[in-house]
């Protein structure tokens, strides 16, 4: 469990880290160009890193349906739609909105058994915890900081806008 717990918290820095790199690269290209050298450079490695660990076993694809090979094509709408929100909301805001989708659509399918899952029963406390890190995600957004500051003839409450 704790090998993981580890191996997760490495996939979502390395998430984070890829999609401000993305952003980086669509700074300089359009998107569907960023969405295309990502993909292909991400097909290369992985290519390269099955065929010295796996060997031969890489081209041994049984008893696999057939509707996921649609994964490849699902990475392409998930690079594009992170570098366009990327874009227009900037990095910790679309990211923390990406991944409480994630969390989301994860209790969905796991509750309902879809796409192969084992069925998880849902419970409140799974949708509670979503529901406080939306209300995160809306205190980190819209929360404000106010501070005060002295002026000579009275003082005033100034908010300061949270970063993103």
């Amino acid at each position: 469990m704790i090998t993981g717990i580890l191996l997760a918290l490495l996939a979502g820095s390395l998430v984070s880290l890829q999609t401000i790199f993305n952003s980086k690269v669509n700074e300089r290209t359009g998107s569907w160009s960023t969405t295309t050298m990502v993909l292909f450079t991400g097909f290369i490695a992985s290519f390269v890193i099955s065929l010295l660990v796996e060997g031969k076993n890489t081209f041994s694809i049984q008893h696999m349906q057939s509707w996921y090979w649609l994964s490849g094509a699902i990475g392409v709408g998930v690079v594009f739609c992170l570098v366009q929100g990327m874009k227009l909301l900037g990095p910790t805001y679309a990211i923390s909105i990406v991944l409480t989708s994630q969390l989301s659509f994860a209790l969905l399918f796991d509750s309902m058994g879809w796409l192969g899952l084992e069925q998880i029963p849902f419970s409140w406390n799974q949708l509670i915890g979503v529901l406080v890190i939306v209300g995160g995600i809306v205190l980190f957004k819209f929360g404000g900081l106010k501070i005060e500051t002295s002026d000579s003839s009275d003082k005033q409450a100034h908010t300061v806008p949270s970063k993103s």
